[in-house]
Parts: structure tokens; sequence; C-alpha cells
């Protein structure tokens, strides 16, 4: 396991926020020479501390106008409903990430749609006809004042 000392933990701070940044000016944020940088984030994605990159999406612009998150009550609490129900969710494109919870539900997805309609015809054709739901809650996104998801 790497250890996340204070600088790797400065060097993925910055990848974070940016991780088109080039090595060199990575380096100069983290206060290193850039081939100990390089070897640093090397051995990062080495090792599984950084499993990957990625591009942050307008929404708007995806075409995208509305985000709710909804909680979802199995029916069946086995192995095999669980198993169906998130083969069902991987086949659902507006399903953009599905938790295994704790609690009082099974589940918490994070869904996106064009519009509510979208959201309505989603909840009722694909949702709606999954045998191993028995309850659903939706919670609509109305701001995100905070979202550092990448």
């Amino acid at each position: 396991m790497t250890q996340l000392d204070a600088i790797n933990r400065r060097i993925l701070r910055e990848l974070t926020r940016d991780a088109r940044i080039s090595n060199i000016d990575l380096a100069a944020r983290a206060g290193l020479s850039p081939s100990a940088c390089l070897r640093r984030v090397q051995e990062m994605e080495r090792t599984g501390v950084i499993r990957g990159y990625r591009a942050v999406l307008d929404p708007v612009q995806m075409g995208v106008g509305f985000v709710a998150y909804v909680t979802v009550g199995l029916s069946s609490h086995t192995k095999a409903a669980q198993e169906a129900f998130e083969r069902a969710m991987a086949r659902a494109p507006e399903v953009r990430e599905c938790h295994n919870i704790t609690g009082s539900v099974e589940y918490l997805l994070r869904v996106e749609a064009v519009d509510l309609a979208a959201y309505k015809h989603f909840h009722t054709e694909v949702l709606g006809v999954v045998p191993q739901v028995h309850a659903l809650t939706t919670y609509v996104v109305m701001d995100s004042p905070k979202d550092e998801r990448a």
C-alpha cells in the first residue's frame, strides 16, 4: 500500500481539481522535482490509489435537466434478488450511480434525466417493472452547492 503522506495528499488534491495538470506544474504545487512527482503519481497509479482519470461533464450541455436520488427497498433480501436488481440498474443509462447501503432500504441511486417527464418514464417503465423492487422514494436535487465527484 502506498503511504499517503502530506505530499501524496497534496498531489491527489491537485489532481482532483485538474487531472490534466502537467507534471511540471503538479510538481511545483507539491513542492517536488518533476521526476520525484512523476514517481509518486506512477506509484499511486500502480497500487490503485489512483484508479483512473475522468472528464467532468456539464449536465446542462449534456441535456440533463433533472437529477434525483432514489432510495430502493427490495421485496426479497437474498443475494439473487440483489444481483438481479443490480443487473437491471447496470442496463439503465439514467442510473449514474448505484450504491448498496445500510438502513431501512437496500439501495441509493443517482438518476439523471432530461426533465421530469423523462424521469417519470424511467420511474414507471424501468424501476416500476423490476420485480425485486418493493419501495421507492425520490429526492429531487434542487441545487448542488458542493459537488466534488469527478
